[in-house]
């Protein structure tokens, strides 16, 4: 097998050629639109939009500072503009039946907020000429008729008793409002003493017949209550004819005005009535009212003839676009406000608000999925919404308290429109699992890519993207280099020499910390070094953690040899994450082997700090030393692995190459060179597969030795699958030129034993056997020495 040579410093860097830059500096460059790298989530968001019927409604699905919000606002308005079908305008009205259930009125754009004033100019009017109908000399006159012609009728009665009782000498007197009898001497009323001093035949004659006039008054006023419900139909005729006359003028011009949008006509016709019916509350002097001021008055009629006016799209151009970013209930769907009177909570139709619902009608609601499902019961209710078509206002918490209030159950109002949610793919992917519903009601994946192809014409879009994002942020241009040097930077955010992240975000602050440092340095432009330097600062103001964890390298709180040989102790490669800073830092290895039939024992698994995944590399190991060196005899032995000194949980199965290594190195007492870190994971055929964090695994180890000293020998052993995946810092790039630092890629096991232990790895014979002196042959006569002596 020939000797695995280093890798050349060209394969560790892709740099970003001058030439595919052809410009000084940005300020020449033309502003990009669109979305960076986005034909994918474009085409779908196309296609969400375009699709008319239900239940294609979109999730824009992407992780965080991808720009996947602006992509969203944004497709989304641009479409929004151009479309004709201008979304139609709401209100509420009272319902003139039954107050208790409002009625949705819809209107063309613009025309309900006209229709409101033109409510509010007729309650004005009627404010005023009903008051003056009631009180014009005409109206007055026939009142005046009415009453005389009651009073009259009833006078008669009176006279024609009054001349009966004159026949028997009787007078008839009214006091306070009752008719009496009394006897008559000499034209003047006898009192009680002259009564009493008259002969017995003569009061018994005046008795009697007080008894018969008292009957035939009786019968004479029968119909007195005849002629006064008479009197007052009369006087409501009256009343309704005036009231008529004073108020069709105004609803008939409303008519007219009106008579092509459904629903008004039929209303104002019941307005009409309403009010002839109530004109005597209104103006009459029985009134609750008449103590009132104009104000109250005013205040009365608009809250019982008023229009709520709950969305007015008149100066909405093509469709309307609404994000919701608060999305509970009451800004979802609306709300029902109440007032306190006396200690009483009250409300009416005026008090009905509008929710982001009832204000996207007609175009896109955009909402982010976290937010949406954070908030109770909300998620549930726009299900529901979108399932019938229809926007209900009600109070969701009800149902669950049972305190049951007095409201309002307002008219639901038909609902069209598109819902995008805006979410992470675990998101997405928990919602598909966990609701049966999701699926059928967002159809529409608008899948937002993190990388991009690093090509020549990508690039050039991305030193535009870079002018724009500038511009957008008050920054200064970019000179060619400072755009390149951005350019590597991406690829090394993407993990990939052979694409570009399109985390616009990151990019966003990098390009402010740029310009400050340009700033601080007094430059007119941004270049390359003003970038070195903010990731440097940023670098520096993150890196407490990994500096700690170096010092307890170099003071032996933590064992880490970077020189020398050792038996069953290697240097793994690892990766921490702390929020958003990822650091690489190495981490001893060790392995003991002795006879026994418990295998391979993961102690990290036995004290359930390994994770599956790293519990899983372990027991591949298993697979590969049966399928590798003893097909013959059975595997069996007692080993144990440890990742050393380390105290909290451990995941990934990029320890796994350093792990057979390790193993086989105890196995075989051949020691291994301790000047060597390895990352990479293994198959059960002995195949080495790519790992992540490979930059920061290399870069930690690389740090240690520079700050111990570089001697020329040490180095990093990755999996060649992750070659392209390499964007390593300048100065591990110059100790690799300078041959001070090495990187080995490889890609079986026995490549990566070979650059560890310094012997051959040796090859199977046709006989079945590997060659002589070598590692795997070593491997062999010991596992083979260990099964005999279980036996």
């Amino acid at each position: 097998m020939d000797k695995l040579k280093p890798l050349p410093p060209e394969a560790l860097y892709r740099t970003c050629e001058a030439d595919l830059l052809p410009f000084r500096t940005t300020e020449t460059l033309e502003p990009f639109s669109g979305f960076f790298g986005q034909e994918r989530a474009i085409e779908a968001m196309e296609f969400g939009i375009g699709m008319r019927r239900p239940g294609y409604n979109l999730f824009v699905m992407g992780n965080p500072h991808t720009g996947r919000f602006s992509f969203a606002m944004e497709s989304l308005r641009n479409i929004a503009k151009k479309e004709r079908n201008k979304p139609k305008d709401w209100c509420y009205l009272n319902n003139l039946s039954d107050s208790r259930y409002p009625l949705a009125l819809e209107f063309p754009a613009g025309k309900a907020g006209q229709f409101r004033k033109d409510i509010g100019r007729m309650i004005e009017a009627v404010l005023t000429e009903l008051p003056a109908a009631f009180e014009n000399p005409g109206y007055q006159r026939q009142k005046s008729r009415i009453e005389r012609d009651f009073n009259r009728r009833y006078e008669q009665a009176i006279d024609d008793v009054e001349r009966r009782a004159r026949d028997h000498s009787i007078a008839l007197y009214r006091d306070a409002g009752s008719i009496g009898f009394t006897p008559v001497a000499d034209g003047q009323a006898m009192d009680e003493a002259a009564f009493s001093q008259l002969p017995e035949e003569v009061r018994d004659n005046f008795g009697h017949a007080i008894s018969e006039l008292e009957d035939y008054l009786n019968d004479s006023l029968t119909e007195l209550p005849k002629w006064r419900r008479e009197a007052a139909e009369q006087l409501r005729r009256l009343d309704r004819e005036t009231a008529h006359h004073a108020v069709s003028p105004l609803i008939q011009t409303l008519k007219e005005k009106y008579a092509n949008i459904s629903g008004v006509p039929e209303y104002l016709t019941r307005l009409e009535v309403t009010l002839v019916r109530n004109s005597g509350d209104i103006v009459g002097e029985d009134s609750p009212l008449e103590t009132k001021t104009d104000a109250a008055r005013r205040s009365y009629m608009e809250e019982s003839y008023g229009v709520n006016l709950l969305v007015d799209n008149g100066k909405t151009k093509g469709s309307p676009v609404v994000h919701e970013s608060h999305p509970n209930y009451e800004n979802l769907f609306g709300r029902i406000e109440y007032n306190s009177e006396m200690g009483a909570m009250v409300t009416n139709f005026t008090l009905i608000r509008p929710g982001a619902l009832h204000r996207a009608n007609g175009g896109y609601l955009v909402l982010e999925a976290e937010k949406l499902l954070e908030q109770p019961y909300v998620y549930g209710a726009l299900k529901r919404a979108l399932k019938a078509h229809e926007i209900r206002i009600e109070n969701p918490v009800s149902e669950y308290t049972g305190i049951s209030t007095i409201t309002l159950s307002p008219q639901p109002i038909p609902l069209n429109v598109k819902v995008v949610l805006i979410g992470g793919r675990d998101m997405y992917y928990l919602l598909q699992e966990l609701d049966q519903d999701f699926e059928k009601m967002f159809r529409v994946v608008v899948d937002f890519d993190e990388d991009v192809e690093r090509r020549p014409a990508s690039i050039r879009n991305y030193a535009r993207l870079m002018k724009t994002l500038a511009d957008e942020e008050g920054l200064a241009p970019l000179t060619r280099r400072a755009v390149a040097r951005l350019v590597e930077h991406s690829s090394r955010l993407a993990e990939d020499q052979e694409l570009l992240s399109a985390h616009i975000g990151e990019l966003v602050d990098l390009l402010c910390e740029a310009d400050y440092k340009r700033v601080k340095s007094g430059d007119e432009l941004i270049n390359d070094h003003h970038v070195e330097m903010a990731l440097d600062a940023k670098e520096k103001r993150t890196g407490r953690l990994a500096q700690k964890i170096l010092d307890s390298i170099l003071n032996e709180t933590v064992l880490i040899d970077s020189d020398g040989d050792a038996v069953g102790k290697c240097n793994g490669l690892t990766v921490l994450q702390v929020g958003d800073v990822a650091f690489g830092t190495p981490a001893r290895i060790t392995a003991t082997v002795h006879p026994g039939t418990k295998g391979i024992i993961d102690i990290e698994r036995e004290v359930t700090l390994g994770q599956p995944i790293h519990s899983k590399g372990v027991l591949i190991l298993s697979g590969y030393l049966g399928h590798k060196y003893t097909q013959d005899f059975p595997l069996t032995l007692s080993a144990s692995i440890a990742l050393e000194q380390s105290y909290g949980y451990v995941d990934g199965d990029s320890a796994s190459l350093a792990e057979i290594c390790t193993l086989i190195s105890a196995l075989t007492h051949i020691p291994i060179r301790q000047q060597y870190a390895i990352t990479g994971s293994i198959n059960q055929y002995g195949e080495v597969q790519a790992i992540g964090g490979v930059n920061e695994k290399i870069e930690g180890f690389f740090k240690l030795c520079t700050t111990r000293g570089l001697n020329g020998h040490q180095g990093a052993v990755i999996p060649k699958a992750n070659v392209r995946n390499l964007m390593l810092k300048k100065e591990v790039m110059d100790a690799v030129r300078d041959g001070q630092f090495h990187i080995y890629a490889v890609e079986t096991v026995d490549q990566c034993l070979e650059i560890l232990t310094g012997r051959n790895a040796g090859h199977l014979k046709d006989d079945g056997t590997f060659t002589q002196r070598s590692v795997n042959h070593a491997v062999t006569k010991r596992l083979r020495e260990i099964a005999k002596a279980k036996a």
